[in-house]
């Protein structure tokens, strides 16, 4: 579905942005262009990519572990 009509981006875009790590509105607008005209789909916007946000596998460590030596 269409959520910013003004640069026609669609839920699908916003989830993408997520899952490429965009994590806030003003940084889907820098990507995607959502919201950066009228404004009105903002609410909307950000109640997707946080959706997404929350959906996404989280991980713990962003470094690989190491085995310790016996």
């Amino acid at each position: 579905m269409y959520v910013c009509i003004c640069n026609a981006v669609t839920d699908k875009m916003i989830r993408e942005a997520a899952a490429e790590g965009v994590s806030s509105l003003a940084e889907l607008t820098r990507r995607t262009g959502c919201s950066g005209d009228c404004g009105s789909c903002a609410d909307l916007a950000e109640e997707i990519l946080r959706d997404a946000r929350g959906r996404r596998p989280r991980v713990r460590f962003g470094l690989p572990l190491v085995a310790q030596a016996a």
